[in-house]
């Protein structure tokens, strides 16, 4: 498992696969100099629905820290899918992998 750090304060796991298609959609965003909304689900608690946001911003510090060495191949179209989210009013939204295209 994988780990962002938000702002020195906040430490969220995601596997290492996840983790790397996070990072490339929020540096994509941040390259843009965007502020936008990352929004994520944990396992509900027993209060609460698990459900969390942060506000990401150039200004505000992040870490990613990976538990393997070597990044996964990208998934072209669950980033495109990340990015698509992070360019809505709610912002980045984890959605689930979509399946790789097949070619044939």
């Amino acid at each position: 498992m994988g780990r962002l750090t938000y702002n020195s304060r906040m430490t969220v796991s995601f596997d290492d696969r996840t983790l790397a298609h996070l990072q490339s959609a929020i540096n994509i965003k941040l390259q843009h100099q965007e502020g936008f909304h990352f929004t994520w689900s944990d396992e509900p608690h027993a209060v609460g629905s698990g459900r969390n946001a942060i506000w990401i911003h150039p200004g505000i510090p992040l870490s990613f820290k990976f538990s393997t060495a070597h990044p996964p191949h990208l998934n072209r179209s669950w980033l495109e899918a990340l990015l698509r989210t992070a360019n809505t009013t709610t912002g980045l939204e984890l959605v689930p992998e979509p399946p790789h295209p097949t070619t044939g």
